[in-house]
């Protein structure tokens, strides 16, 4: 192997390792973003279901009193 093969390959060598932290840390963010996702949504939908819950006996007694079945 000739100096300039080996210097190449050390070369691409190191992009390689360097591309693989990259890449790495582009993953981790990634699902990093997902998990917060899920949790935003499953905060949203539990704040909605709640206030559909405490909202309830006044939606019924607008109905009644509308007589809407």
């Amino acid at each position: 192997m000739t100096p300039d093969e080996h210097r190449l390959l050390i070369e691409t060598r190191e992009m390689a390792e360097e591309n693989n932290r990259i890449l790495k840390g582009l993953q981790r963010t990634n699902r990093a973003s997902l998990a917060f996702k899920i949790v935003y949504w499953v905060v949203v939908l539990g704040v909605l279901s709640g206030a559909l819950y405490f909202l309830q006996p006044y939606i019924d007694t607008v109905k009644s009193s509308l007589s809407i079945q």
